[in-house]
């Protein structure tokens, strides 16, 4: 399974994992009911900045977690922008991107054991309707690690096709990206079936 978890001594990387999930859910939930102004979007955006800052990464890990993005960005502002107008497609656009920061953040600072933990005692009441706590923890694990992964492979089929003299944006990207993203997939299945999980 891909971790993206980086060691440090921040005040991130000591807080409890259940508090920084709590704080995603929150922070996913005022963007998604409330965050209609960019002053809203704004405040948010910078909360983000500095708790990248406060890892201790430096603003070189937020700039990369940004860059990382710009492909996502173009996906989402292109049909936004022909159905909903410039105002709104920026505004979801930008909601999303810092939803998926908040999750690269917490994933950065906390290790998937410690994440996996939280995730199955919040649904180990669900058990005795025969729900598994360790799958749906190990689910919601591998949906969190993916976001970022697939924007990677999206970057560097885009690269690629660059190299080879393509056009800047192509729908011809859609189809290996689809194959990358299946292929990521097995490899994902493959080492869950190698460790037992059905």
């Amino acid at each position: 399974m891909i971790s993206l978890y980086r060691p440090g001594h921040s005040i991130l990387h000591r807080a409890p994992a259940w508090v920084k999930l709590a704080l995603l859910a929150l922070i996913a939930l005022v963007i998604s009911l409330w965050a209609q102004d960019w002053w809203v979007l704004g405040a948010i955006g910078m909360l983000v900045g500095t708790g990248f800052l406060a890892t201790g990464f430096g603003i070189g890990e937020f700039w990369r977690q940004c860059v990382a993005l710009r492909w996502l960005v173009l996906i989402m502002v292109i049909p936004q922008l022909i159905f909903l107008g410039p105002e709104l497609a920026l505004i979801n656009t930008t909601r999303v991107c810092i939803v998926v920061l908040l999750a690269a953040l917490v994933t950065l600072t906390t290790p998937m054991a410690a994440l996996l933990d939280v995730i199955e005692r919040l649904v180990s009441p669900l058990a005795r309707f025969g729900v598994s706590p360790t799958k749906v923890g190990l689910l919601l694990s591998l949906t969190i690690t993916t976001i970022p992964v697939i924007a990677n492979l999206f970057g560097q089929i885009r690269e690629a096709m660059l190299a080879r003299g393509g056009p800047r944006m192509s729908f011809r990207i859609v189809l290996p990206l689809l194959v990358a993203s299946l292929q990521h997939g097995d490899q994902l299945a493959d080492a869950l079936t190698a460790r037992g999980v059905d």
